[in-house]
This record gives C-alpha cells, sequence and structure tokens, in this order.
C-alpha cells in the first residue's frame, strides 16, 4: 500500500445538476490538478447552460454535519466556498471553518448567475463581509460582486483599485477583482500585501464560460492545498482558467462549461512535478 501523502481540498457551494459550475466545476478542477476533492453541499440547484430553474437550501444542521464529518476524518489542505445562499449558512460556516483552524481558505463570493438569477440573499451580504471575508486568504469577486461588496460604481482600473483597497479592509489576505467583465484584455487585478499586481490574460472568443468563476477560484484553492505561495498558485490558475477556456467545447445551448480536463499546459505540470518530487 502506498504512505504518499494525498493532497485534499474541500469546496462548500451549490450543487449545479448541470455540471458546469458550483460543486461539480470545483470537483472537476481539483482532480484535473491532482487534489482529491471533498464537497459540502449548500443548495441544490435545477440549472444547465440555459437558466437557473429551481433552488433549494440545505438545511443549516446538515451543513454543520457535512464540514464536521469531513474535517474530522479527512481534514483539509485548503478549502474554497462559492455559493452560500443565506446569512445562516454564512454564520454556520465560518464558525466551523475557524473552529478547525483551516490552514488556507479561498472565497468566491456567488451572488448571481450568469442568467441573472439571485444565488445569496440580500441581507446575506453584510455576513459575507463580517464572518467570511475576515477567515479568507483569498477573495475572488468579478466586478458586479465588488460593486455589491463595496457598495460603489466599477468603471475603470482606478475604481477596481479603490475597490481592491476597501474589500481588503474587511479582512482578506489578498484580493482578486476579476477582470473578464471591463472592456479590453481579462486582466485580474491583485492586491497581496499593500501591492497591486496585474494578471493579464488573452480574451476568448467563445460562449463557454459557464462557471469560470467556481474554476478559477477552485484552482486557486488546489495550488493553495499543494503548498504554493498565494501568489503563485494566482498565476497558475490564470494558466489553468485560460486553457480551460481555449479548449472548451459546446454543451448543451446556451453557456456551455470550460474544459476542466484538458490536457495540462506545460507550466502547470512543470510545476507539480515539482511539487510531488
Amino acid at each position: 500500500m502506498s504512505t504518499q501523502r494525498i493532497t485534499r481540498a474541500l469546496t462548500i457551494a451549490g450543487s449545479d445538476s448541470g455540471g458546469g459550475a458550483g460543486i461539480q466545476a470545483d470537483l472537476k478542477t481539483f482532480a484535473a490538478l491532482g487534489v482529491y476533492g471533498m464537497s459540502v453541499v449548500t443548495a441544490v440547484t435545477a440549472q444547465n447552460t440555459l437558466e437557473v430553474a429551481a433552488i433549494a437550501e440545505v438545511p443549516e444542521e446538515v451543513v454543520i454535519a457535512q464540514i464536521d464529518s469531513v474535517v474530522l476524518d479527512i481534514g483539509a489542505d485548503a478549502v474554497k466556498t462559492g455559493m452560500l445562499s443565506s446569512t445562516a449558512i454564512i454564520h454556520n460556516v465560518a464558525d466551523r471553518l475557524e473552529a478547525w483552524g483551516i490552514p488556507h481558505l479561498v472565497v468566491d463570493p456567488v451572488m448571481v448567475s450568469k442568467g441573472g438569477v439571485a444565488l445569496l440573499q440580500p441581507d446575506a451580504v453584510e455576513a459575507l463581509k463580517n464572518d467570511l471575508l475576515p477567515l479568507a486568504n483569498v477573495v475572488t469577486p468579478n466586478i458586479s460582486e465588488a460593486e455589491v461588496l463595496t457598495n460603489r460604481q466599477i468603471a475603470s482600473p482606478l475604481h477596481a483599485r479603490e475597490a481592491a483597497r476597501a474589500i481588503a479592509a474587511m479582512g482578506p489576505q489578498t484580493v482578486i477583482i476579476k477582470g473578464g467583465h471591463l472592456p479590453g484584455s481579462p486582466t485580474d487585478l491583485v492586491f497581496h500585501q499593500g501591492e497591486f499586481i496585474p494578471y493579464e490574460g488573452t480574451r476568448v472568443d467563445t460562449m463557454n464560460t459557464h462557471g469560470t468563476g467556481c474554476t478559477f477560484s477552485a484552482a486557486i484553492t488546489a495550488f493553495l492545498a499543494h503548498g504554493f505561495e498565494t501568489l503563485e498558485a494566482i498565476r497558475l490558475a490564470k494558466v489553468y482558467i485560460q486553457n480551460a477556456l481555449e479548449q472548451s467545447v459546446s454543451i448543451g445551448e446556451g453557456h456551455s462549461p470550460v474544459a476542466h480536463f484538458a490536457p495540462l499546459p506545460e507550466a502547470i505540470l512543470q510545476a507539480l512535478n515539482g511539487v510531488r518530487k
């Protein structure tokens, strides 16, 4: 029997029945990057590439039990959160993660589906800011999510910098304002230890963008679980999501998912080989 240590990552998020976002995207990403994935389901959604047809929250006591069961027995080298839906779920998730002393937490502040359906109740935003963000190593809002968190409009790179500072003041160690919704190349603005670092990408002409935010934050989580430093984890995650977009194929009639299991770029293969040596 092998005694090799298994790298473990946990996603706490909603289920996407179409398989493109949420825990399904996270688990695919973990697997593609050589990480043993575990999941805590916070809500069940009925959705496909066209719409979110229905949402049912998981009872908060079941969410708590999932976290405790997984961490008590298996543990986790890193955790990410996605769709948390309600104030009660956020309170309980933050409480359990703090109690267990999780070493790395990536918060993807999921608020609205690509089709415009609310995935976070409006009264839960304050709980997200006050309870969860202070525990986060990395938080990954897109432009609209950053606007909600800061209550300000973001229409330029300067606005993005101001928003990043404001979010960092809420407690997370590193803030990434994802730039895919701004004109021009999709440059993500990283605010880390008081410095701004742009991570440039190439815009891909595709409708296959369902679950990109989930996948990107899951990739950061996987690389943190492997032991990479924060900025390197973000860089490699950017390479992964760019490749997954470029290699995607259409599934369904709407916004299809990215290609989670596309052959990994050489930069990622070399990095992971270094970890395994």
